[in-house]
Order: structure tokens, then sequence, then C-alpha cells
């Protein structure tokens, strides 16, 4: 009986006084972004494919009818003068 008495008591400290409902935590991370190349830069359409295995992986379609693996198009167009990544 003391026990139920004592967490009464405390019930009423765990509610919010005001009514305020708590504030969305904001998103962590970023896009892709060899999805955000495609999509913006690019003026590709991306699709996410799965292979044998069940491994994702994102094509980007772009606007002729290609298809390039997004990552190879991104490492593709990003290529530095000695042709490097």
């Amino acid at each position: 009986m003391a026990a139920a008495s004592l967490c009464a008591a405390a019930l009423p400290g765990c509610s919010s006084a005001d009514g305020a409902t708590p504030a969305k935590a904001p998103m962590i991370g970023m896009a892709n972004p060899a999805s955000v190349w495609c999509v913006k830069n690019r003026r590709g359409r991306l699709e996410i494919r799965k292979d044998r295995d069940g491994g994702e992986y994102g094509v980007c379609i772009l606007p002729d009818g290609t298809e390039v693996e997004e990552w190879e198009l991104f490492r593709r167009d990003h290529r530095n003068e000695d042709g490097k990544s």
C-alpha cells in the first residue's frame, strides 16, 4: 500500500505542466551525394534496384535513356585532371 501511495505521489511530477508537446528531433544525416548528383545536376531519374543477393543499388536513368550506376556516374563526372577520382 505504501508503494502505491509513493507512486501516486510521484506521478504528477512526470507530466508536462504547460501541456506543450515535445519538439521533433532534427533529422540527422545527409542525402547520398551520388543520388543528388544524378537528379539535380544531370537531370536524371533515380531508380533503386536489387542485386541477386538482395543488396540495393541506385541506377541513374539520364534524359537520353542511358542507365548508369549512380556512383559510377558520380566518380566519372568528378575526375581530377590526371584522370583520378
